[in-house]
């Protein structure tokens, strides 16, 4: 049995594909998935499995569009083992994350593409905004006090977007000392 965080990428944005938690939790679990855990609404889940994490992708997705209204074409789950989690955060850029007040940094996790297919995607404003290629991640972060300046959101219009789900650092780092503690939040 191993544990694994699953995002999910186009649900509860903008009014758009509400998925209720608790709804999400007991869909997963009668899917046979054990130790579900939700973490915001936001589509953040920690779930034991005894398949690989393809598996429980394919199975996941396929249940969505049966189980809740949505806009299947938005809607992608990308399922990250403990490990592949620890060495997000673990490889981050030097300093990235560290000064919270000053940047607002995210971690975009790429699904189905590489790091260096993503990156031309990015149009970051000198002075403003820092992007960094990572193992299946985009580190991105703007200055706070000028992010109206920022021209990261400019990925958003690319078709490579749907293929990638944002989480801020924080939340981040919190799924994976969910991880590390077992599942508890």
């Amino acid at each position: 049995m191993k544990r694994f965080l699953v995002l999910f990428r186009g649900i509860n944005v903008g009014g758009k594909n509400k998925v209720p938690m608790a709804a999400l939790k007991k869909l997963l679990e009668s899917l046979g998935f054990s130790d579900v855990s939700t973490y915001i609404a936001s589509g953040n889940v920690l779930l034991t499995s005894d398949r690989n994490a393809e598996e429980v992708a394919a199975e996941i997705e396929a249940a969505m569009p049966r189980a809740f209204q949505l806009d299947s074409e938005l809607i992608k789950v990308l399922v990250l083992t403990h490990d592949q989690l620890r060495t997000v955060v673990g490889d981050r850029p030097k300093g990235f994350g560290d000064e919270p007040g000053k940047y607002h940094s995210d971690a975009i996790f790429l699904m189905g593409i590489e790091a260096a297919e993503a990156m031309p995607i990015f149009n970051p404003r000198e002075g403003v905004d820092r992007v960094w290629p990572g193992d299946g991640v985009v580190y991105a972060e703007r200055l706070s006090a000028q992010r109206t300046k920022s021209r990261l959101s400019s990925m958003m219009t690319s078709p490579l977007y749907k293929s990638m789900t944002i989480r801020s650092w924080t939340t981040t780092v919190k799924l994976l000392a969910m991880l590390d503690a077992g599942g508890a939040g």
